[in-house]
């Protein structure tokens, strides 16, 4: 018998742990006096096996048995990849090597 499992998706934030990302998520509220609609962020230790996961990048993530001390949620699937992962950054590191060849010159 499987109970249902919340599921949440938000933005990482930080990819430097080892297997473990974080994920905020975002979600808006009503102020209960004043009806304006308010942002609210969470933030969640999540279990990345693969460590496929960069910052910036749109994920799905499901509640799961406690991983570690503060994991309690796991990638459910990566929704959107990071635009700054798609690009090709190696024209510009050929550009500050040359730079520094020049100038050490």
């Amino acid at each position: 018998m499987e109970k249902n499992k919340k599921i949440r998706i938000g933005t990482v934030v930080s990819d430097k742990m080892h297997k473990s990302i974080l994920v905020e998520v975002e979600r808006m509220q009503k102020h209960r006096i004043y009806g304006k609609r308010i942002r609210r962020v969470s933030k969640y230790n999540v279990h990345d096996e693969n460590n496929d996961c960069v910052v910036g990048d749109n994920v799905s993530i499901i509640e799961t048995r406690p991983i570690s001390k503060t994991k309690r949620w796991r990638v459910l699937n990566i929704n959107k990849k990071s635009e700054m992962n798609q690009q090709d950054l190696s024209p510009l590191t050929e550009e500050n090597t040359l730079d520094s060849q020049a100038e050490g010159e």
